[in-house]
């Protein structure tokens, strides 16, 4: 898919602005919901934004440092050029950029890109999953072996204390790693089994999501109903075989 080769081309060019940037003194500012944003994200979605442009002048925008920019093309492409920003910040080399593009607010095509440790996850509608070109599947592990974490956004940081204080009620181990895009991933290649989202931004999940469900996995919302792309952004996305475990695990912080 063509998308899908542009979108690798773009995330690997945000991605080496990261990685010139990564564990050097960089200065952070503090945006209106206290999150950091550095010179090193704005750089780095300036660059994607720019490659997108060169193939398709024509589609939207939604950027989580510039913003919408609306067509009338039915494609829009989110963009999170530093997901997970707090953990930049501090020299922890998790975070990534994350690219996806959607038709008429469906996502089709998907890039998670570490540049840290050069880990490429791509996917597209109905052609499944590739880690490094590798074809990947979620895991068969069962709540016994099974490896969760988390995605809280602002005001849920009380509901994530109730969830890690009792997941191992349900699952072997949990983690809090502050890099959603790059947790979805792994849920898709098999390395962890769950992920919880709890309020964040489409940029976080946008391009996760559709890996996760390409994969082989099950995303649905918290009581376990059919979840759409755009309808809540609070969601579980699991290998499917601990999803019910993760809905006691949420009613039981309710």
């Amino acid at each position: 898919m063509e998308f899908l080769d542009i979108a690798v081309e773009a995330a690997k060019k945000g991605g080496a602005i990261l990685d010139r940037y990564f564990e050097t003194s960089l200065s952070r500012e503090v945006k209106a919901d206290k999150s950091f944003v550095t010179k090193a994200d704005t750089e780095a979605e300036a660059a994607i934004i720019a490659e997108i442009k060169k193939s398709f002048p024509d589609h939207g925008i939604l950027g989580e440092e510039s913003g919408e920019e609306k067509s009338s093309s039915p494609f829009t492409w989110i963009i999170d050029p530093l997901d997970g920003t707090g953990n930049f910040v501090n020299g922890i080399p998790l975070f990534s950029v994350s690219i996806a593009v959607l038709k008429s607010s469906v996502p089709v095509a998907a890039v998670v890109y570490n540049p840290s440790s050069d880990s490429l996850y791509a996917g597209a509608k109905g052609k499944g999953v590739l880690w490094n070109g590798k074809r990947v599947r979620v895991s068969d592990g069962d709540t016994e072996h099974a490896m969760i974490s988390f995605g809280p956004g602002k005001g849920e940081k009380e509901r994530l204390n109730r969830l890690i204080s009792s997941a191992e009620l349900f699952v072997k181990s949990k983690r809090y790693l502050g890099a959603c895009a790059l947790e979805l991933a792994y849920v898709a290649r098999g390395g962890t089994e769950g992920f919880i989202c709890l309020g964040l931004n489409k940029w976080d999940y946008a391009a996760g999501v559709l890996l996760v469900e390409e994969a082989g996995g099950k995303i649905t919302d918290v009581e376990g109903n059919p979840w759409v792309f755009g309808s809540r952004d609070y969601f579980i996305a699991s290998n499917g075989k601990i999803h019910d475990a993760l809905l006691k695990l949420i009613k039981k912080a309710a």
